[in-house]
Formats: C-alpha cells, structure tokens, sequence
C-alpha cells in the first residue's frame, strides 16, 4: 500500500510537471527543516518515492517530481530533455514551491540534472545524494538498460503483461504488492495500456543500438560532478550492474566534498533495501542542519 500524499502540477517551460507531497507538512517543520525533494530515474517515476520518502521525512516536508516526459508529467513537444533543461526543471518546481533551500536525493538518471542543478544553484542546495549514480555507466548495465527500453512496445495487452515485461510476476505474492505500482505507471491507450514514458527515450535507444552511439549529453558530467560545492553523500548498490565498484574511487577523487557508503542493494537502492538507504540518508541529512 502506498502512503497517503497528494498529487500538485506546476508549468516548467514547455511542459507541465506533476510532483508528489508527502512527510511532514505542519509549517512548522518547513520553517525548521529543510525539505527533501526526490527525482527518479529512468525506469521510474514519483509514486517509486512516496513510501520512502515518507518514511525518511518523518520531521520534514518531502516532495517527488515526474520529471519531463514521465509520470504525470506532460511530455515535451520540442522534444527538449537536455540535462541543463531537466536541472531547469528542478528551479522552476522550487520556485513554485517557494522552497529557497532543499536537499536533493536523486537515482540514476535523475542524478545527471540533480548534479547539474546543485553545480550552477549552491545557494539553493543544502546537500545532495546520489543514489547508484556516477557520470560513467558501466557496459553491463548500459547493455541491460538499452535492450530493455529499446524493445519496449507501444502498448501492452493488460497491465499484468507491462508487469511480465519488467520482470514482475503477477500472480507471484511480490506481483500483488506492486500491481497498483503497474496501475499508476501506466494509462489506458486504444489496444491496452502504455507505459508513462515518452517514447523518445525509447527511440533514442534504438537508435543507439542501430548506430552504436551513445546520445550526446550537451555536458560534462564528471566536471559537473567535480564542480559541485555543497555536501554530497553517494550510494552504490553493491549489486549494481550500472555503477561499477571500480568507478567508486573515481567519483570520490573528483570531489573531495562526497562522502559514499555502498548498500546491500542492486540498482534499485531504495526499493531493494530501503532500511539500509534510511539508515545512512538521514543521519547525513540531519548532519546539513548541525553544521
């Protein structure tokens, strides 16, 4: 079951976003703690982060966007999902919020616009963490996440197939427990249902995979990474078939403000073992407001 929140909007250049409410709300705790605000990665979106969230954000606010092209949020008609424009997002839901400082907990892809995000606003950023995200994707993951999202169809027959295709058994004990997951994640399309992605990415890994060109970023991630100035936690899956632990060392030469901890967990660190994420998220978080 999911824990309550409540779904807002809010306009953000050519789309508009749909974020997630949850934790504490009292003004209170917003006038005494610094909210937390969740992005998601590539193979997900914000319902991924209501239960975890709240769990984390029992003395604060804590908000998960969709971001551009997924969820709720509406898709880019210019097909405009640049790394720099993705971290614009993040301003305009804050300023929409009227938060002037967060702290930023981000997975996977959501780490690129994250890192750029508290790279070009510091002053807006009280910490930032990393969840199984590194500027470098190791090959196996890479491989693993191309093949999947290239061959995603247009749409599925039942929601239960969407399941199937995503590794989930339906009629397993773990299928029950994430069947609404599946409900939210799609929407009700002429022949079944599709995913709430837009088939851009899809695309873009086809195209990777017909040309054996990764996409241009428009950016440099590790000196994004290195540019970086407010306190930064990393966490690795220790599992993770996208960070490789060899990349580990790398990450924490290029910026002496990260701090890392590696998890018990596959890529998926927060749902895999969310006891353990709480565990070394929160004491950090609450290290931000003793300093």
């Amino acid at each position: 079951m999911i824990e309550s929140h409540t779904i807002y909007t809010c306009p953000s250049g050519d789309v508009t976003l749909a974020y997630r409410l949850f934790g504490r709300r009292d003004p209170d705790a917003l006038a005494t703690r610094t909210p937390v605000l969740f992005i998601h990665g590539l193979s997900y979106f914000s319902y991924d982060w209501v239960n975890f969230g709240t769990r984390l954000c029992t003395d604060r606010l804590g908000c998960a966007m969709d971001m551009r092209g997924f969820g709720d949020s509406t898709y880019s008609p210019a097909g405009d999902y640049s790394v720099t424009t993705m971290a614009d997002d993040i301003a305009h839901l804050l300023d929409h919020l009227r938060w002037d400082k967060v702290i930023l907990v981000a997975h996977s892809m959501g780490g690129r616009s994250a890192t750029c995000f508290a790279a070009a606003n510091p002053a807006r950023v009280a910490g930032l963490v990393l969840v199984d995200w590194s500027p470098e994707n190791a090959p196996a993951g890479s491989k693993r996440v191309a093949n999947t999202v290239a061959a995603t169809p247009d749409t599925f027959a039942t929601v239960a197939d969407a399941m199937r295709y995503f590794g989930t058994d339906p009629d397993s004990p773990d299928g029950a427990d994430k069947r609404a997951r599946f409900e939210a994640y799609t929407r009700p399309v002429a022949g079944g249902f599709a995913i709430k992605r837009d088939s851009f990415f899809r695309d873009q890994f086809r195209r990777q995979l017909e040309t054996g060109e990764a996409p241009k970023r428009g950016v440099d991630l590790w000196q994004l990474l290195s540019d970086v100035v407010v306190p930064t936690l990393v966490l690795r899956g220790t599992r993770s078939d996208l960070f490789a632990a060899e990349t580990l060392p790398k990450v924490l030469q290029k910026n002496p403000r990260i701090q890392a901890q590696e998890i018990e967990a596959g890529h998926h660190v927060a749902g895999d073992n969310p006891e353990a994420a709480i565990a070394t998220i929160r004491p950090f978080i609450n290290s931000l407001e003793q300093a």
